[in-house]
């Protein structure tokens, strides 16, 4: 598959099976991730992994949070097997750092492209993945048990592993119809 077709037929995979990348795709994934854009070379992220007992630590996270929270057990419930979606959940988190030319929101935006880079990684690797988000990515609860600091922000968890279906292949949307010349 060459770089334009990847980009192309790109498309999330929520549905994923054993097995988790291996250890040299999870090293092509994090490498490709640290060639997103970052200007002043700040490296605005840190990548969390989870697999195996990861997985259901994660979970107790969510439990927590969502239990701090006051939510009905069936939030609960549903919460604590999300990680289970996956046999690889990276949490990928935005660590901003004070710079005079760099602000905040193209750190996260590094960050946010560090996940695309990854999830491209994975699919040139024959793995797939999702991107998601929700109330729990924000939840100060998750960050704290997470350990990570009040600048700090999740801008994702990706979830990775073997497609469990071959998805059909989205129509491509035409790019042109979301443009305008100034």
């Amino acid at each position: 598959m060459d770089a334009l077709e990847l980009l192309l037929t790109r498309q999330s995979t929520p549905r994923l099976t054993t097995p988790a990348p291996s250890q040299l795709q999870l090293q092509h994934i994090l490498d490709a991730a640290t060639r997103a854009p970052d200007h002043a070379g700040l490296t605005p992220w840190e990548f969390i992994i989870a697999e195996g007992e990861g997985l259901t630590r994660l979970g107790d996270i969510f439990i927590g949070a969502l239990t701090e929270k006051g939510a009905d057990a069936d939030l609960i419930t549903k919460a604590s097997n999300m990680p289970q979606r996956a046999p690889m959940v990276i949490t990928v988190v935005a660590k901003v750092k004070e710079h005079p030319k760099v602000p905040a929101l193209e750190q996260h935006l590094a960050a946010g492209c560090a996940v695309m880079a990854m999830q491209q990684a994975a699919f040139a690797q024959g793995l797939g993945g999702i991107w998601r988000t929700g109330e729990l990515a924000f939840d100060a609860n998750v960050h704290q048990s997470l350990g990570l600091t009040t600048s700090d922000q999740i801008v994702g968890f990706l979830y990775l592993g073997t497609p469990a279906i071959d998805a059909p292949t989205k129509a491509l949307k035409d790019g042109m119809s979301f443009a305008r010349y100034l």
